[in-house]
């Protein structure tokens, strides 16, 4: 049976996170220098003494994330993976995982999204929210209707599990969505304290920046395959690997389809490597019999 490693995304983020690796860890207390230099800015300040409004800060979020993920991922001896996938932002660790992008360019690839991405919600006003409770294709369903009906932009973003989808739009879209998902008998529909549609076409501007850097970074042959949000299945090609993280800023994150597809391919233990244990509680409730751990 195979082992599978998996990154987190934006919102595992805390105050004082990584600390313990920089003081009791000469070799991560190097990397969060080299991050420093990489980012022009002390991350690992703000990552060891900011507030929790000074880490959501999606400039800081995504690259202190990521950075997180890779240094408890290196922190694991003899760690082995035959698969990798991350949720949304933690694509980004699974592709130094798997040595399709070397540490450097990927946390240069992460500062950019974070900033390109930054600068769409503050184009287009917009939000997201979580759907609990509903199936899918119900969820898909009134979101489609609402988007007729109003042509406000409101589509799935995040297949977290089976029973919690995450939508994405605008303001009013989304709240209007979740009137009629609660009426519909969802357990909660409830906006998150997020800034912007991430995974919507609302995106498209962060979109374009991020592919004209993606298209001129090198992307290496990987050791073993990662599991893209975009398709949820295995990709080894370093060209498919390229146009499916191009594509996931506006496309939904198929977590739930991602985890399905690593149990069929022979996963069996899924361990989740970065700050909190989100992924962990989600992998459970996509199939019980698997099992989950984790390095922070």
């Amino acid at each position: 049976m195979k082992h599978a490693y998996v990154f987190p995304g934006q919102g595992s983020q805390f105050p004082g996170m990584g600390i313990e690796h920089y003081q009791n860890s000469a070799f991560s207390k190097k990397l969060f220098e080299q991050a420093n230099d990489v980012l022009g800015f002390r991350i690992s300040d703000i990552m060891f003494r900011g507030t929790e409004e000074d880490l959501r800060q999606t400039r800081v979020t995504q690259p202190a994330v990521f950075l997180h993920s890779i240094i408890a991922y290196r922190s694991i001896e003899n760690a082995r993976p035959d698969m990798v996938a991350g949720h949304s932002l933690g694509e980004f660790s699974g592709l130094v995982v798997n040595g399709t992008l070397s540490f450097d360019d990927a946390l240069a690839l992460v500062s950019i999204r974070a900033q390109a991405m930054q600068k769409a919600c503050e184009l287009n006003p917009s939000t997201m929210a979580a759907v609990l409770g509903l199936p899918d294709e119900k969820v898909e369903s009134i979101c489609e209707q609402v988007q007729k009906e109003t042509g406000e932009v409101v589509v799935a973003a995040n297949y977290n599990c089976p029973g919690q989808l995450v939508i994405s739009g605008s303001l009013r879209g989304i709240d209007i969505a979740c009137e009629r998902m609660n009426a519909a008998g969802a357990k909660r529909a409830m906006v998150l304290p997020v800034g912007g549609a991430f995974h919507s076409q609302l995106m498209k501007p962060a979109r374009e920046e991020l592919q004209t850097a993606i298209e001129s970074t090198r992307f290496h042959s990987p050791v073993c395959p990662v599991y893209q949000n975009a398709i949820a299945k295995a990709v080894m090609d370093g060209e498919e690997i390229k146009t499916n993280l191009i594509d996931q800023l506006t496309n939904p994150v198929r977590w739930t389809q991602s985890v399905q597809a690593m149990i069929t391919d022979g996963a069996s233990t899924f361990t989740e490597a970065g700050p909190g244990k989100v992924l962990q509680g989600l992998i459970l409730k996509i199939n019980k019999q698997v099992m989950v751990q984790g390095v922070n």
